[in-house]
């Protein structure tokens, strides 16, 4: 067997690992979470769903709306993705991180610009200190223009999360529309603003952790897309910021979460001064992954915010989540809408194409995947 140093993947190191965290995964003193101080006595809205079909829609859309001008992040239930497809969904998820490194490995990239790619980390090839996670990452829209790079095994692998992303992306749109309504627009106009639109999914996998106290599964980070569904599986580990303290997010049967990325906020600066907009809120070490969030942020000219998050581990339980990121197209040019500008709502970012956002991140240090 080969040695752990020189397997490619977390989870291939992690079964042949001690009892210790290698150095390379350590955090530094002062950016190590504090597993200490985070509140697990209140969480993020709850918001049903279901009444978006009928004549309580009004109220669903407010509560959306409070929940993104509040926290940037909610969970949803009756959701509309059937209880089987999530199953399954997870199901696939932790089979595929299950199969033998060898089978694993031929979807293995550290590439970022590849468009199904397996790997570990963020970006491996720039990085100083390594997250505690693998992840499979999948485009996803159009379907048809993906489908065929996918992996293979488990078998049934294109069918289950075919499926589920086309559902995913149903109600990524439901969502985006109800944001609209929220902010007193058109019920399309977020869904227009993205022009083409992109869809991209990744399948994050956190092994048990020896001492999850010294590293992150994911560091404190926002999300480069307009929305973001995910997936959790029943572990807990997301948390998220509010009021400069951690709440942990915990799992909801049949239930999913969203949360605003940063395109829901642009400025009338360029684009150095909206990255030193975002760096004030990070360390080092997340810098980038501060700037990646900007949609609802932009288009509902800084009436919702996009939130830091986290993903802390365990040494008990493996954990598999699946965030669904839906993205405007390259050249959709992102700006606030003209009617949420006025004299008490100033024009708060200048306009820029999300093409060009994107290429401003890519050339930092770290990408998130």
């Amino acid at each position: 067997m080969a040695p752990a140093e020189s397997k490619l993947l977390l989870t291939d190191r992690a079964i042949s690992s001690s009892n210790h965290v290698p150095s390379n995964y350590i955090r530094p003193v002062g950016d190590r979470p504090n597993l200490l101080d985070v509140e697990s006595s209140t969480s993020i809205p709850l918001i049903d769903l279901h009444g978006l079909l009928g004549p309580a829609r009004s109220d669903v859309i407010k509560e959306i709306g409070s929940a993104c001008r509040t926290d940037g992040f909610f969970m949803v239930k009756n959701h509309g993705i059937p209880e089987e497809v999530v199953r399954e969904m997870l199901r696939v998820a932790r089979e595929f991180f299950h199969l033998p490194e060898a089978e694993r490995l031929k979807c293995y990239s550290d590439d970022p610009s590849r468009t199904t790619r397996l790997s570990t980390s963020f970006n491996v090839r720039t990085e100083k200190v390594s997250n505690w996670r693998d992840f499979l990452r999948l485009h996803c829209y159009p379907l048809e223009d993906f489908i065929r790079e996918w992996p293979c095994n488990p078998p049934d692998f294109k069918q289950v999360v075919g499926e589920y992303s086309k559902h995913a992306r149903a109600l990524a749109v439901r969502l985006l529309e109800g944001i609209s309504e929220s902010l007193g627009l058109e019920r399309d106009h977020m869904v227009k603003a993205m022009g083409k639109q992109a869809q991209h999914m990744a399948i994050n996998y956190y092994p048990p952790c020896p001492q999850p106290e010294l590293t992150y599964g994911l560091p404190g980070h926002k999300d480069p897309n307009a929305i973001t569904v995910l997936l959790p599986d029943s572990v807990s580990g997301l948390q998220v910021l509010r009021s400069q303290k951690w709440v942990a997010v915990e799992p909801v049967p049949n239930a999913l979460i969203i949360n605003m990325g940063d395109q829901i906020q642009a400025s009338n600066m360029d684009m150095n001064s909206l990255h030193q907009t975002f760096v004030p809120f990070c360390n080092e070490s997340n810098t980038n992954k501060a700037f990646l969030s900007v949609f609802p942020q932009v288009l509902s000219n800084d009436r919702y915010k996009s939130v830091l998050h986290r993903v802390i581990v365990n040494n008990k339980s493996e954990r598999i989540s699946v965030p669904t990121f839906y993205c405007p197209s390259p050249d959709a040019v992102i700006e606030p809408a003209e009617a949420l500008v006025d004299d008490d709502h100033p024009l708060g970012y200048r306009s820029f194409t999300y093409g060009e956002y994107y290429e401003k991140i890519s050339n930092e240090k770290e990408v998130m995947p």
